[in-house]
Protein backbone atom coordinates (compact mmCIF):
# COMPACT_ATOMS: atom_id res chain seq x y z
CA UNK A 1 0.00 0.00 0.00
CA UNK A 2 0.95 3.44 -0.75
CA UNK A 3 0.31 6.71 1.86
CA UNK A 4 1.02 9.64 1.32
CA UNK A 5 0.91 11.43 4.73
CA UNK A 6 0.63 15.24 3.76
CA UNK A 7 2.00 18.31 5.30
CA UNK A 8 2.98 16.86 9.15
CA UNK A 9 5.24 18.74 11.17
CA UNK A 10 8.24 16.37 11.99
CA UNK A 11 8.22 16.19 15.87
CA UNK A 12 12.33 14.41 16.11
CA UNK A 13 14.96 16.24 17.47
CA UNK A 14 17.13 13.28 15.72
CA UNK A 15 15.46 13.63 12.36
CA UNK A 16 17.23 16.35 9.97
CA UNK A 17 13.34 17.62 9.20
CA UNK A 18 12.57 18.24 12.62
CA UNK A 19 10.65 21.12 13.32
CA UNK A 20 9.48 21.09 9.96
CA UNK A 21 6.13 20.65 7.75
CA UNK A 22 7.01 17.69 4.99
CA UNK A 23 4.54 15.00 3.06
CA UNK A 24 5.62 11.59 3.70
CA UNK A 25 5.66 8.23 1.25
CA UNK A 26 5.25 5.21 3.18
CA UNK A 27 5.12 2.35 0.73
CA UNK A 28 4.87 -1.51 2.51
CA UNK A 29 5.90 -0.46 5.44
CA UNK A 30 8.99 1.46 4.59
CA UNK A 31 9.34 5.61 4.81
CA UNK A 32 10.41 5.74 1.09
CA UNK A 33 9.91 9.66 0.30
CA UNK A 34 10.60 13.04 2.04
CA UNK A 35 9.35 16.60 0.95
CA UNK A 36 6.50 17.50 -1.56
CA UNK A 37 4.83 14.85 -2.89
CA UNK A 38 2.33 14.54 -5.16
CA UNK A 39 -0.84 13.30 -4.57
CA UNK A 40 -1.15 11.17 -7.75
CA UNK A 41 -0.89 7.23 -7.94
CA UNK A 42 -1.10 6.43 -3.85
CA UNK A 43 -3.64 4.52 -2.40
CA UNK A 44 -4.70 6.65 0.35
CA UNK A 45 -3.60 10.07 1.83
CA UNK A 46 -3.70 11.07 5.22
CA UNK A 47 -4.42 14.89 6.02
CA UNK A 48 -5.62 16.79 9.44
CA UNK A 49 -5.17 20.26 10.07
CA UNK A 50 -2.48 20.18 13.17
CA UNK A 51 -1.04 16.59 11.95
CA UNK A 52 2.41 15.48 14.08
CA UNK A 53 4.61 12.63 12.97
CA UNK A 54 7.14 11.47 15.44
CA UNK A 55 8.82 8.09 16.61
CA UNK A 56 6.44 5.49 18.05
CA UNK A 57 4.73 5.92 21.33
CA UNK A 58 5.62 3.34 24.20
CA UNK A 59 3.26 2.79 27.15
CA UNK A 60 5.74 1.52 30.09
CA UNK A 61 2.35 -0.40 32.09
CA UNK A 62 -0.27 -2.33 30.91
CA UNK A 63 -1.86 -5.16 31.66
CA UNK A 64 -3.26 -7.44 28.50
CA UNK A 65 -4.54 -10.06 30.75
CA UNK A 66 -3.49 -12.85 28.84
CA UNK A 67 -2.51 -15.59 29.72
CA UNK A 68 -5.24 -16.70 32.20
CA UNK A 69 -8.10 -13.92 32.26
CA UNK A 70 -8.84 -13.68 28.29
CA UNK A 71 -12.06 -12.61 29.14
CA UNK A 72 -10.72 -8.96 29.99
CA UNK A 73 -8.22 -8.81 27.23
CA UNK A 74 -6.15 -10.77 24.63
CA UNK A 75 -2.90 -9.73 23.52
CA UNK A 76 -4.72 -9.37 19.75
CA UNK A 77 -7.61 -7.05 21.76
CA UNK A 78 -5.03 -5.31 23.47
CA UNK A 79 -2.49 -4.89 21.14
CA UNK A 80 -5.98 -3.27 19.01
CA UNK A 81 -6.23 -0.97 21.52
CA UNK A 82 -2.66 0.12 21.37
CA UNK A 83 -2.49 1.08 17.78
CA UNK A 84 -5.61 2.77 18.24
CA UNK A 85 -3.81 4.91 21.17
CA UNK A 86 -1.06 5.53 19.16
CA UNK A 87 1.13 3.26 20.87
CA UNK A 88 3.52 1.15 18.45
CA UNK A 89 5.56 -0.45 21.38
CA UNK A 90 3.64 -1.68 25.05
CA UNK A 91 5.36 -2.92 28.43
CA UNK A 92 2.79 -5.21 29.77
CA UNK A 93 2.85 -6.69 33.46
CA UNK A 94 3.04 -9.72 34.50
CA UNK A 95 0.04 -10.36 36.59
CA UNK A 96 -1.54 -12.91 34.60
CA UNK A 97 -2.31 -16.60 35.06
CA UNK A 98 0.12 -18.10 35.58
CA UNK A 99 2.60 -15.30 36.23
CA UNK A 100 5.33 -13.98 34.26
CA UNK A 101 8.07 -15.52 36.37
CA UNK A 102 10.08 -17.94 34.32
CA UNK A 103 11.73 -18.05 30.24
CA UNK A 104 8.34 -20.30 29.42
CA UNK A 105 6.19 -17.03 30.16
CA UNK A 106 8.82 -14.63 28.53
CA UNK A 107 8.56 -16.70 25.42
CA UNK A 108 4.70 -17.68 24.90
CA UNK A 109 4.08 -13.63 25.03
CA UNK A 110 6.65 -13.13 21.86
CA UNK A 111 6.05 -15.95 20.01
CA UNK A 112 2.21 -15.15 20.23
CA UNK A 113 2.13 -11.54 19.55
CA UNK A 114 5.03 -11.36 16.75
CA UNK A 115 2.29 -10.37 14.26
CA UNK A 116 0.30 -8.22 15.80
CA UNK A 117 0.07 -4.53 15.17
CA UNK A 118 1.45 -3.05 18.19
CA UNK A 119 5.23 -4.93 19.44
CA UNK A 120 4.65 -6.15 23.10
CA UNK A 121 7.29 -6.36 25.39
CA UNK A 122 6.90 -8.82 28.57
CA UNK A 123 8.05 -7.19 31.82
CA UNK A 124 8.90 -10.09 34.14
CA UNK A 125 8.20 -10.33 37.42
CA UNK A 126 10.61 -9.76 40.20
CA UNK A 127 9.93 -12.96 42.34
CA UNK A 128 8.17 -15.93 42.24
CA UNK A 129 4.53 -15.65 41.66
CA UNK A 130 4.57 -12.53 42.40
CA UNK A 131 4.25 -12.69 45.59
CA UNK A 132 7.11 -10.86 46.87
CA UNK A 133 8.77 -13.70 48.67
CA UNK A 134 11.63 -14.60 46.75
CA UNK A 135 13.53 -13.98 43.77
CA UNK A 136 12.66 -15.35 40.18
CA UNK A 137 14.61 -16.15 37.41
CA UNK A 138 15.07 -12.90 36.46
CA UNK A 139 18.71 -13.68 34.08
CA UNK A 140 17.13 -16.28 31.87
CA UNK A 141 13.68 -13.99 31.76
CA UNK A 142 16.14 -10.91 30.46
CA UNK A 143 18.06 -13.56 28.06
CA UNK A 144 14.58 -14.79 26.77
CA UNK A 145 13.06 -11.20 26.17
CA UNK A 146 12.06 -9.35 29.40
CA UNK A 147 12.78 -5.68 28.90
CA UNK A 148 12.27 -4.75 32.76
CA UNK A 149 11.05 -6.02 35.74
CA UNK A 150 8.04 -5.45 38.43
CA UNK A 151 5.57 -7.44 40.76
CA UNK A 152 3.51 -5.19 38.57
CA UNK A 153 0.22 -3.91 40.30
CA UNK A 154 1.65 -5.93 43.34
CA UNK A 155 4.31 -3.61 45.07
CA UNK A 156 7.33 -5.18 46.81
CA UNK A 157 6.89 -4.48 50.69
CA UNK A 158 10.15 -6.25 51.92
CA UNK A 159 12.97 -3.91 51.43
CA UNK A 160 15.71 -6.67 51.62
CA UNK A 161 14.29 -8.26 48.52
CA UNK A 162 14.08 -5.22 46.80
CA UNK A 163 17.63 -4.50 47.45
CA UNK A 164 18.60 -8.05 46.18
CA UNK A 165 16.75 -7.36 43.15
CA UNK A 166 18.51 -4.21 42.15
CA UNK A 167 21.37 -5.12 42.69
CA UNK A 168 20.85 -8.31 40.25
CA UNK A 169 19.29 -6.29 37.81
CA UNK A 170 22.75 -4.15 37.89
CA UNK A 171 24.25 -6.70 36.12
CA UNK A 172 22.33 -6.98 32.77
CA UNK A 173 21.74 -3.32 33.20
CA UNK A 174 18.02 -3.20 33.88
CA UNK A 175 15.26 -1.24 35.73
CA UNK A 176 13.44 -2.43 38.38
CA UNK A 177 9.50 -0.85 38.15
CA UNK A 178 7.67 -0.24 41.26
CA UNK A 179 3.77 1.00 42.03
CA UNK A 180 4.53 2.61 45.43
CA UNK A 181 2.45 1.19 48.19
CA UNK A 182 3.29 0.29 51.78
CA UNK A 183 -0.18 -2.28 52.39
CA UNK A 184 0.26 -2.12 56.49
CA UNK A 185 -1.25 1.78 55.95
CA UNK A 186 -5.11 1.29 56.32
CA UNK A 187 -5.20 -1.40 53.80
CA UNK A 188 -8.46 -1.14 53.49
CA UNK A 189 -8.66 2.12 52.13
CA UNK A 190 -10.61 2.53 49.03
CA UNK A 191 -10.20 5.88 47.99
CA UNK A 192 -7.73 8.91 48.99
CA UNK A 193 -8.22 9.64 52.65
CA UNK A 194 -9.57 13.42 53.05
CA UNK A 195 -12.45 15.17 52.66
CA UNK A 196 -14.39 13.24 49.97
CA UNK A 197 -14.00 9.64 51.67
CA UNK A 198 -15.01 11.26 54.79
CA UNK A 199 -18.52 12.78 52.88
CA UNK A 200 -18.71 9.52 51.15
CA UNK A 201 -18.30 7.31 54.15
CA UNK A 202 -16.06 5.35 52.16
CA UNK A 203 -12.66 3.78 54.09
CA UNK A 204 -9.94 6.89 53.31
CA UNK A 205 -5.72 5.00 51.92
CA UNK A 206 -3.79 8.24 52.95
CA UNK A 207 -1.37 9.35 51.09
CA UNK A 208 1.55 8.56 53.31
CA UNK A 209 1.12 5.05 52.09
CA UNK A 210 2.35 6.05 48.83
CA UNK A 211 5.31 8.78 50.15
CA UNK A 212 7.20 6.73 52.49
CA UNK A 213 7.25 3.70 49.89
CA UNK A 214 8.54 6.84 47.52
CA UNK A 215 11.21 7.33 50.54
CA UNK A 216 12.21 3.83 50.65
CA UNK A 217 12.39 2.96 47.77
CA UNK A 218 14.52 6.05 46.53
CA UNK A 219 17.13 5.04 49.61
CA UNK A 220 17.48 1.47 48.11
CA UNK A 221 17.74 2.26 44.98
CA UNK A 222 21.01 5.09 46.47
CA UNK A 223 22.14 1.97 48.34
CA UNK A 224 22.71 -0.58 45.54
CA UNK A 225 23.51 2.17 42.63
CA UNK A 226 20.75 0.54 40.14
CA UNK A 227 18.07 1.57 38.72
CA UNK A 228 14.29 2.01 39.76
CA UNK A 229 11.31 3.32 37.63
CA UNK A 230 8.08 4.48 39.76
CA UNK A 231 4.95 4.35 38.13
CA UNK A 232 1.47 5.80 39.40
CA UNK A 233 2.62 8.47 40.90
CA UNK A 234 0.09 10.42 42.27
CA UNK A 235 0.61 13.04 45.17
CA UNK A 236 2.56 16.31 45.28
CA UNK A 237 5.22 14.86 48.08
CA UNK A 238 6.03 12.06 46.35
CA UNK A 239 6.84 14.16 43.73
CA UNK A 240 9.42 16.34 46.15
CA UNK A 241 10.56 13.86 46.86
CA UNK A 242 11.92 12.13 43.42
CA UNK A 243 12.88 15.82 42.65
CA UNK A 244 15.35 15.87 45.25
CA UNK A 245 16.37 11.85 44.51
CA UNK A 246 16.92 13.37 40.48
CA UNK A 247 19.11 16.52 41.93
CA UNK A 248 21.49 13.91 43.95
CA UNK A 249 22.15 11.87 41.08
CA UNK A 250 20.38 8.98 42.09
CA UNK A 251 18.98 6.82 38.84
CA UNK A 252 15.11 7.30 39.18
CA UNK A 253 12.72 7.96 36.82
CA UNK A 254 8.92 8.11 36.91
CA UNK A 255 5.29 7.97 35.27
CA UNK A 256 2.15 9.37 35.90
CA UNK A 257 -1.20 7.91 34.19
CA UNK A 258 -3.54 10.32 32.46
CA UNK A 259 -6.36 9.84 34.81
CA UNK A 260 -4.58 11.07 38.00
CA UNK A 261 -3.73 14.08 35.82
CA UNK A 262 -8.03 14.54 34.62
CA UNK A 263 -9.63 13.35 37.98
CA UNK A 264 -9.32 14.21 41.30
CA UNK A 265 -11.07 12.08 44.45
CA UNK A 266 -13.67 14.82 44.31
CA UNK A 267 -14.60 13.08 40.64
CA UNK A 268 -16.22 9.96 42.70
CA UNK A 269 -19.21 12.12 44.13
CA UNK A 270 -21.18 9.68 42.78
CA UNK A 271 -19.67 6.33 43.66
CA UNK A 272 -18.62 5.62 40.06
CA UNK A 273 -16.55 2.33 40.08
CA UNK A 274 -14.12 3.03 37.07
CA UNK A 275 -13.13 5.51 39.01
CA UNK A 276 -11.95 3.05 41.84
CA UNK A 277 -8.41 2.95 41.20
CA UNK A 278 -5.04 2.01 42.64
CA UNK A 279 -3.23 4.37 43.66
CA UNK A 280 -6.32 6.33 44.25
CA UNK A 281 -7.59 9.42 42.88
CA UNK A 282 -6.10 12.05 44.92
CA UNK A 283 -6.73 15.87 45.60
CA UNK A 284 -6.78 19.06 43.53
CA UNK A 285 -3.61 20.27 44.88
CA UNK A 286 -1.94 17.09 43.95
CA UNK A 287 -3.79 16.64 40.58
CA UNK A 288 -2.22 19.86 39.90
CA UNK A 289 1.20 19.10 41.24
CA UNK A 290 1.37 16.55 38.75
CA UNK A 291 -0.06 18.52 35.80
CA UNK A 292 2.82 21.23 36.09
CA UNK A 293 5.60 18.03 36.58
CA UNK A 294 4.58 16.90 33.31
CA UNK A 295 4.88 20.51 31.11
CA UNK A 296 7.98 21.23 33.30
CA UNK A 297 9.91 17.75 33.06
CA UNK A 298 9.90 16.41 36.20
CA UNK A 299 7.59 13.60 35.65
CA UNK A 300 9.49 11.18 32.43
CA UNK A 301 6.31 9.41 31.08
CA UNK A 302 2.57 8.64 30.81
CA UNK A 303 2.17 5.28 31.94
CA UNK A 304 -1.44 3.98 30.61
CA UNK A 305 -2.15 1.91 33.86
CA UNK A 306 -4.36 -0.13 31.29
CA UNK A 307 -6.23 -2.31 33.48
CA UNK A 308 -9.58 -4.26 31.99
CA UNK A 309 -12.59 -5.70 33.37
CA UNK A 310 -15.93 -7.22 32.53
CA UNK A 311 -18.99 -5.34 33.26
CA UNK A 312 -19.37 -7.53 36.54
CA UNK A 313 -16.40 -6.60 37.90
CA UNK A 314 -17.35 -3.18 37.60
CA UNK A 315 -21.34 -2.99 37.91
CA UNK A 316 -21.31 -3.83 41.74
CA UNK A 317 -21.23 -2.07 45.09
CA UNK A 318 -18.08 0.06 45.14
CA UNK A 319 -16.54 -1.51 47.78
CA UNK A 320 -16.77 -4.61 45.87
CA UNK A 321 -15.84 -3.26 42.78
CA UNK A 322 -12.33 -4.30 40.97
CA UNK A 323 -9.66 -1.78 40.75
CA UNK A 324 -8.33 -0.54 37.42
CA UNK A 325 -9.61 1.15 34.26
CA UNK A 326 -8.86 1.07 30.13
CA UNK A 327 -6.63 3.64 29.13
CA UNK A 328 -4.82 2.82 26.21
CA UNK A 329 -7.14 4.35 23.72
CA UNK A 330 -7.68 7.74 25.24
CA UNK A 331 -3.93 8.12 27.43
CA UNK A 332 -2.36 10.88 24.65
CA UNK A 333 -6.20 12.80 25.02
CA UNK A 334 -6.78 12.74 28.43
CA UNK A 335 -3.54 13.87 29.12
CA UNK A 336 -3.41 16.67 26.58
CA UNK A 337 -6.76 17.87 27.76
CA UNK A 338 -5.29 17.95 31.47
CA UNK A 339 -2.40 19.85 30.80
CA UNK A 340 -3.18 22.90 28.99
CA UNK A 341 -0.17 24.31 27.00
CA UNK A 342 1.39 20.90 26.45
CA UNK A 343 3.82 21.30 23.52
CA UNK A 344 3.93 18.55 20.35
CA UNK A 345 7.60 18.13 21.44
CA UNK A 346 7.01 17.45 25.27
CA UNK A 347 4.18 15.50 24.14
CA UNK A 348 7.13 13.54 22.17
CA UNK A 349 9.61 12.99 24.81
CA UNK A 350 6.76 11.87 27.40
CA UNK A 351 5.00 9.29 25.11
CA UNK A 352 8.11 8.04 22.94
CA UNK A 353 11.37 9.43 23.75
CA UNK A 354 11.73 9.18 27.40
CA UNK A 355 10.19 5.50 28.04
CA UNK A 356 12.60 4.47 25.04
CA UNK A 357 15.62 5.96 27.33
CA UNK A 358 14.37 4.89 29.80
CA UNK A 359 13.88 0.95 28.94
CA UNK A 360 16.48 0.76 26.50
CA UNK A 361 14.30 -0.11 23.57
CA UNK A 362 15.55 1.29 19.88
CA UNK A 363 14.39 5.03 19.41
CA UNK A 364 13.27 4.97 15.27
CA UNK A 365 14.24 7.76 13.22
CA UNK A 366 11.86 9.79 10.78
CA UNK A 367 14.04 9.63 7.69
CA UNK A 368 14.29 7.66 4.16
CA UNK A 369 14.14 4.01 4.38
CA UNK A 370 13.46 3.73 7.70
CA UNK A 371 10.82 1.00 8.69
CA UNK A 372 7.07 2.30 9.91
CA UNK A 373 7.80 2.70 13.98
CA UNK A 374 5.82 6.59 13.53
CA UNK A 375 2.50 8.33 15.94
CA UNK A 376 0.35 10.28 14.15
CA UNK A 377 -1.37 12.75 15.95
CA UNK A 378 -2.82 16.42 15.99
CA UNK A 379 -3.33 18.09 19.12
CA UNK A 380 -6.32 20.54 17.99
CA UNK A 381 -9.10 17.73 17.00
CA UNK A 382 -11.57 17.24 19.57
CA UNK A 383 -13.38 13.96 19.46
CA UNK A 384 -16.42 12.05 21.57
CA UNK A 385 -14.91 8.80 22.69
CA UNK A 386 -17.97 5.81 22.27
CA UNK A 387 -18.10 2.38 23.21
CA UNK A 388 -18.63 1.59 20.02
CA UNK A 389 -15.12 2.95 18.85
CA UNK A 390 -13.40 0.84 21.40
CA UNK A 391 -10.88 -1.66 20.65
CA UNK A 392 -10.00 -3.17 23.77
CA UNK A 393 -12.28 -5.86 24.91
CA UNK A 394 -13.47 -4.42 28.20
CA UNK A 395 -15.21 -1.14 28.39
CA UNK A 396 -14.54 -0.08 31.90
CA UNK A 397 -13.46 3.84 31.13
CA UNK A 398 -15.49 7.16 32.62
CA UNK A 399 -14.11 8.74 29.32
CA UNK A 400 -16.94 7.27 27.39
CA UNK A 401 -19.07 10.31 26.10
CA UNK A 402 -16.81 13.03 27.04
CA UNK A 403 -15.49 15.82 25.07
CA UNK A 404 -11.20 15.60 24.78
CA UNK A 405 -8.66 17.19 22.87
CA UNK A 406 -6.13 16.08 20.95
CA UNK A 407 -6.08 12.85 18.54
CA UNK A 408 -4.12 10.08 17.52
CA UNK A 409 -4.59 9.89 13.66
CA UNK A 410 -2.64 6.96 12.72
CA UNK A 411 -0.16 4.17 14.31
CA UNK A 412 2.36 3.44 11.59
CA UNK A 413 3.84 -0.13 12.55
CA UNK A 414 5.60 -2.63 10.59
CA UNK A 415 3.27 -5.06 11.03
CA UNK A 416 0.34 -2.62 10.17
CA UNK A 417 -0.89 0.81 9.18
CA UNK A 418 -3.74 1.53 11.37
CA UNK A 419 -5.56 4.72 10.70
CA UNK A 420 -8.46 6.92 12.23
CA UNK A 421 -9.62 9.38 10.16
Amino acid sequence: MKLLIKQALVVDPSSSFSNKKVDLLIEDGILTKIGNIASTEVDKIVASPGLCISPGWVDSFAHFADPGYEHKETLDSGAAAAARGGFTDVLIVPNTNPILHNKAGIEYILHKSQSLPTTIHPIGAVTRQAEGKELAEMYDMFENGAVAFSDGHRCIQSAGLLIKALQYVKAIDAVVIQVPDDYSINPNGLINEGITSTQLGLPGKPAIAEELMVARDLALCNYAESKLHLTGISTANSLQLIQQAKKDSISVSCSVTPYHLYFSDEDLANYTTNLKVNPPLRSKVDREALRNAVKEGLIDCIASHHMPHEFDSKIVEFEHAQYGMIGLETAYAATNTSVKGLTPMRTVEIFSLNPRKIFGLKVPTIAVNEKCCFTLFDPTLEWVPSKEELKSRSSNTPFIGMQLQGKVVGTLHSNAISLFV
